[in-house]
Order: structure tokens, then sequence, then C-alpha cells
């Protein structure tokens, strides 16, 4: 995944939620300046970037629609859980 795509995710995320791409930075990255300096050209690692992606598919709205081309995780499974 790329820094476009994490930002075009992040941006259906934040307006499907009513709330600022800040906001999103700030709740999937723990900084609210995450996607701005993604904006601005900056990278961010493999890891940030796949735990960013989990974070928002695990709360993604219910009627807002996955954005194609964009690979989504697979749920995770508690333990103990029929997977």
């Amino acid at each position: 995944m790329n820094e476009e795509a994490l930002i075009q995710l992040a941006q259906r995320f934040a307006d499907a939620r009513n709330i600022t791409l800040w906001r999103v930075g700030f709740l999937a990255a723990g900084d609210g300046k995450f996607f701005a300096r993604l904006q601005a050209g900056r990278t961010c690692t493999l890891r940030v970037a796949h735990a960013v992606v989990r974070y928002l598919s695990e709360r993604w709205p219910a009627d807002c629609e996955w954005p194609a081309g964009i690979p989504r995780p697979a749920p995770r499974h508690e333990p103990g859980e029929a997977a």
C-alpha cells in the first residue's frame, strides 16, 4: 500500500464518520499530524501503515463501502473464537 492509498482510505473514513483527518491520524496512528505529513510527501514504515489500515478496517462504518483497489485485512479472531 502506498501513501496515496492510505490517505484515500483515511479520508473516506473521516468523511463517513464526520471527523477530521487530524482526528483519524490521532486515533489510528497516535499522531494528529500523521496524514498531513503523508500529504506533504513524507513516508511511514510498513508496520505503521499496516496498523493504521487494520485500525480503520476494524472500525469501518457498515454503511460505507471500502474503497476498490485497496486490500482490506482479514478480520482478526480472538483466541477460542471460531475462525
